[in-house]
């Protein structure tokens, strides 16, 4: 496989990265490098044969032309990804997450390869009880969810109306190494290891489902070789946990305390997806200890240290 991954130096994006090198794969990783893009999460790979490296903005066209020109199957991950962030300025999650995606959907267009548009559960909202389902209704609560549901609706009008190979998958929370520390369970970790409480949003009761990033990655391939082209899947590990109990679990492990702060507005109280489209296909993510993931920010300050001031 000759794949080009965009927001590859993120924390999904690195992830895949890291999996396609593991299993021999040619790689070109195009991301603008903001404060969300660690280069040092693959670093190590510059100067190896198979991968390359492409500093620059999804939404160049030319940019993505020349990237794309060496791929036979696009994983876009490349996004504003931080709820707080969107409602404080949306500006910029429009401009990445859905004029970005058009862009790549006109170049994956005219190269005639394979789209693994990655989405997000928060497109569907919230849920007081039951799952969503690929067919629910899409009712993003803050900016970035929206920007999300644009990129989803541009990819599938793309599939709809050009005949575009796309697969468009909506995942659950991710956890894993390589996280940004503004993130819920790498921001309680290093908090944590520097002496500090750990916020927590009112009364930390939200209810989320938690799949490795790895688990998410494995997802990703398999749908880039099985995956319906113009379908939605859904991706978790079925692994519901509000976001008290994943804090008071660190806490257990590591020591420390936690402090409540106001509520995010307009925060989602519970999400929660069915994936039994993905499982009918042949793949089911495993639930995973989080214990590996402490493990790794407790070995590995200098990856997130820096990152602390931006």
């Amino acid at each position: 496989m000759k794949a080009l991954v965009t927001g590859g130096c993120g924390f999904i994006g690195s992830a895949l990265v890291h999996r396609l090198m593991a299993d021999g794969h040619d790689v070109v990783n195009l991301d603008a490098l903001t404060y969300a893009g660690v280069r040092a999460s693959v670093e190590h790979f510059e100067g190896d044969a198979r991968y390359r490296f492409v500093h620059g903005d999804v939404c160049s066209r030319p940019t993505v032309d020349d990237a794309i020109a060496e791929a036979d199957v696009v994983f876009h991950l490349a996004a504003e990804s931080h709820v707080d962030r969107s409602i404080s300025g949306a500006a910029l999650f429009i401009r990445t997450n859905v004029l970005g995606t058009q862009v790549v959907c006109d170049a994956a267009l005219q190269a005639g390869v394979r789209l693994i548009q990655v989405g997000t559960d928060e497109v569907y909202g919230s849920i007081e009880v039951g799952r969503f389902t690929e067919d629910s209704p899409l009712v993003p609560t803050n900016p970035y969810a929206a920007s999300k549901a644009g990129a989803d609706l541009v990819a599938l009008s793309y599939a709809r109306t050009h005949g575009l190979d796309v697969v468009v998958t909506r995942c659950s929370n991710n956890f894993g190494p390589r996280q940004l520390p503004e993130k819920l369970i790498p921001l309680a970790v290093t908090n944590v290891l520097r002496g500090r409480p750990v916020p927590v949003y009112g009364d930390g009761l939200q209810v989320r489902d938690w799949i490795h990033v790895d688990d998410h990655v494995g997802a990703l391939l398999f749908l880039a070789e099985h995956g319906v082209a113009g379908t939605v899947y859904n991706v978790g590990a079925d692994n519901e946990r509000t976001n008290r109990a994943v804090i008071d679990e660190i806490l257990g492990e590591l020591g420390g305390s936690w402090v409540e702060v106001t509520d995010r507005l307009a925060h989602d109280r519970r999400y929660a997806i069915d994936a039994g489209r993905l499982a009918a296909l042949g793949f089911t993510a495993p639930r995973r200890p989080l214990g590996p993931t402490l493990a790794w920010y407790r070995a590995n300050p200098g990856w997130w240290e820096p990152l602390l001031a931006e």
